[in-house]
């Protein structure tokens, strides 16, 4: 048999060994999410330092927000529910910050180009920090795209928001106003 008609052979054997393996690899994804989820910031405590540029150059952080209810996004362009999320944290801003309501959007793309492209089709007023390497990622460990926290205004996380679906808006404005009318 020439070895031209082994390799559809060689293939289905592979294929066959890899397909057996299958509900393992299923099982290390599934165990990697929930581990994900179990080394994230929790709820209760002491938010981290951001100590990064916006994409205007000012210097974000959240010593100079103490005293106000703070949310911190995490998201990317490439991230679908990210972009859903936009409008919503846009309509929560402009509604709560007159009231001692911020919102900083820390960006996980690679580059401030794609940051910036993303922004283009998604426009928001809220400040934007590019997060490339990762340094206030690594201290909040978000488990996926987005997740939001909500700081109160002594700098405590109160909420946690994995991931973002229509009806979080409403459990995030709840959210929002409960540590606006705490003083």
């Amino acid at each position: 048999m020439s070895a031209r008609a082994r390799r559809p052979r060689e293939v289905m054997r592979r294929l066959s060994r890899l397909l057996n393996h299958l509900p393992s690899v299923a099982a290390l994804v599934a165990v990697l999410l929930v581990a994900a989820s179990a080394f994230a910031l929790r709820a209760g405590e002491r938010a981290p330092e951001i100590g990064l540029n916006d994409l205007n150059g000012n210097r974000i952080t959240l010593a100079s927000l103490r005293g106000k209810v703070v949310l911190v996004d995490f998201w990317a362009s490439w991230c679908e529910p990210c972009a859903e999320e936009m409008p919503v944290l846009e309509r929560l801003y402009t509604q709560y910050r007159s009231q001692g309501f911020e919102i900083v959007g820390v960006s996980q793309d690679r580059t401030e180009g794609n940051v910036r492209g993303f922004l283009r089709e998604h426009r928001v007023s809220f400040p934007i920090v590019h997060d490339g390497a990762h340094a206030v990622a690594g201290r909040y460990r978000p488990p996926r795209m987005p997740s939001s926290f909500i700081i109160d205004r002594s700098g405590v996380v109160r909420h946690v928001h994995e991931g973002y679906r229509s009806g979080d808006a409403r459990q995030m404005e709840q959210e929002i106003r409960a540590l606006l009318a705490q003083r």
